[in-house]
């Protein structure tokens, strides 16, 4: 066989017939395409679904979208090409050239050369229109359709981008990424109500369990992460958690996606709060740079106003204030809150979002809490009177509580202590 390959090798270097040679179309994303640097009639494939349909005398008009951009790209084809299969809606395979566009309205555009419908869509039967701005509750009506909007692929672009960004942030700055267990038995310190996990063709027999003891959606990955931090100095994970709080509130969600981190080493909390406003700064950045017509539309549709707030969030430091000066702040506003703000009370997002505009809408750290607020595992700060811990809360406008965190207490004694007075002496030995 190998002597065959050797042979057949020969005889073409020796022919003086020049070999036929068929190039294909390299294949490219509409975002691809849009960027492209090379318009100089490179063939090219593109894929996806049509968004409008304009038919001339002599020319064809169709833009295309694959969800990699809420940009479209424009194919520009002969007359011959229009079809009733060509509409809204439909699957696509265009091949053609990539050459730059006379209008001024996009950089290139792709003049096709062979269009075929992978798919055939009723444009009348659709259940959304071209250039018709829907509610959200009614595309909630259409879930394998919706995320086809302008709207929501935006949003689902932006969520994509940022979990790049977090991810490529922890690895830049020498994290491990550790997959936590999402079927756990840990209830993670009561951080909220559990998800029970069972069999669902099991009959329900309260003495026996799968895995011989009650097993939960997790609710945080944390304790997981603490044994993996007496091994790698810096860890983290980001992955879905699980709350059966019967809300409806955006903050307390039945599933969410949550990244948490552990450090070892660190002495100061000074430590944490530069991870913090590094990752919340170095993220934001990165969504900004890379999916700015996103970004805009957000602006725009779904939270307006916000675009020169996150500027001055980027371009200023945070600020530091500890729990009983934002508590005197809260004292003093002449805003009348529905929770009495009173030291060693938590505070609710009412309170957050004052003290972040009342500190002129930059994130601001809140540091030292009340030791009674705080788990066990925090490092007592042993003040007096007002006894606290090195614990700390990042706000930001518009939403409140964004990060937290906290020194862990590595003081044996102190550690039995405070076991001692939660009532958990027994359940530690």
């Amino acid at each position: 066989m190998l002597g065959a390959r050797c042979l057949l090798r020969a005889l073409r270097s020796c022919s003086s017939a020049p070999c036929p040679r068929h190039t294909p179309s390299a294949k490219l994303s509409v975002r691809d395409a849009l960027g492209a640097q090379n318009t100089s009639g490179e063939r090219v494939k593109v894929q996806g679904w049509i968004r409008s349909v304009r038919s001339q005398k002599e020319v064809l008009f169709l833009h295309i979208n694959d969800g990699s951009s809420l940009e479209s790209l424009q194919v520009v084809a002969d007359s011959s090409f229009d079809s009733k299969e060509l509409a809204f809606g439909s699957s696509v395979e265009v091949q053609g050239q990539l050459v730059k566009s006379p209008s001024k309205r996009q950089n290139v555009e792709l003049k096709a050369e062979k269009i075929e419908v992978v798919g055939n869509c009723d444009a009348k039967a659709f259940p959304f229109k071209y250039k018709e701005r829907h509610p959200l509750e009614y595309l909630r009506q259409y879930p394998h359709l919706r995320c086809r909007t302008n709207v929501l692929g935006s949003i689902l672009r932006v969520r994509s981008e940022a979990t790049a960004a977090i991810h490529s942030f922890f690895k830049d700055s020498g994290f491990v990424h550790i997959h936590t267990p999402i079927i756990t038995s840990n209830d993670c310190e009561g951080a909220g109500e559990l998800f029970q996990v069972e069999p669902s063709s099991k009959v329900k027999v309260p003495e026996e369990n799968f895995f011989n003891v009650p097993a939960f959606l997790t609710v945080s990955g944390q304790l997981h992460l603490e044994v993996m931090s007496g091994a790698f100095t810096q860890v983290f994970t980001f992955g879905p958690t699980f709350r059966a709080e019967n809300s409806q509130s955006r903050r307390h969600l039945a599933e969410f996606y949550m990244v948490e981190a552990e450090i070892s080493f660190v002495e100061s909390l000074q430590d944490l709060m530069q991870v913090m406003e590094r990752l919340f700064k170095t993220a934001t950045m990165l969504v900004l740079s890379n999916c700015p017509e996103d970004v805009e539309l957000c602006h725009r549709f779904i939270a307006p106003g916000q675009k020169d707030r996150l500027e001055h969030m980027l371009k200023n430091n945070f600020l530091i204030i500890s729990y009983t000066e934002a508590v005197e702040i809260l004292k003093q506003a002449s805003q009348n809150f529905t929770f009495t703000p009173e030291w060693g009370v938590d505070l609710h997002t009412e309170h957050e979002k004052f003290l972040v505009k009342h500190c002129g809408n930059i994130p601001v750290f809140v540091v030292n809490y009340p030791l009674a607020l705080k788990p066990f595992y925090m490092r007592d700060n042993e003040d007096g009177p007002q006894h606290t811990v090195a614990a700390v809360d990042l706000l930001v406008p518009g939403v409140g509580e964004l990060f937290g965190g906290s020194l862990r207490e590595e003081r044996y004694h102190f550690l039995e202590q405070r076991l001692a007075r939660s009532g958990l002496t027994e359940a530690y030995q």
